[in-house]
């Protein structure tokens, strides 16, 4: 598996807090509360309440989408994870892909006077070795 592939989780919860703030913005502006909707579409003219709510609507329904990939994607990697013969590189490789942490959170996790960098050289090496024999 790639860095790419294996970071897929992180991005995906990056992208539920970003339309969750979609959806804050436009819940304010159906309220009256703010002016601003950053991103999309002019809700002005006609039946500007009944547009708002449309894409409110809209905005729950792919938050719940992305939530649901997001669920699929943890399990992937967790199985993925779980695959691992080294315990030591499979719990590199839950704190930094399941858990998003940096790596220097992930040489704390491991504890034994790991560094930052240590941990992350390898890793790389592990995800090297497993490419060249996949």
């Amino acid at each position: 598996m790639t860095k790419k592939e294996l970071s897929q989780l992180y991005w995906l919860n990056r992208e539920i807090e970003m339309e969750k703030r979609k959806l804050a913005e436009l819940t304010a502006a159906a309220s009256g509360s703010t002016q601003n909707i950053t991103g999309l579409p002019h809700v002005g003219g006609g039946d500007k309440t009944g547009n708002l709510a449309i894409l409110i609507a809209e905005q729950r329904d792919l938050i719940e989408l992305k939530v649901k990939q997001s669920v699929i994607e943890y399990n992937r990697l967790n199985r993925y994870i779980a695959s691992v013969e080294d315990a030591q590189m499979r719990m590199i490789l839950s704190l930094r892909y399941v858990n998003g942490l940096s790596w220097q959170q992930v040489a704390d996790g491991i504890g034994g006077n790991n560094t930052a960098d240590g941990v992350r050289k390898s890793h790389d090496r592990f995800l090297k070795l497993s490419v060249l024999s996949a």
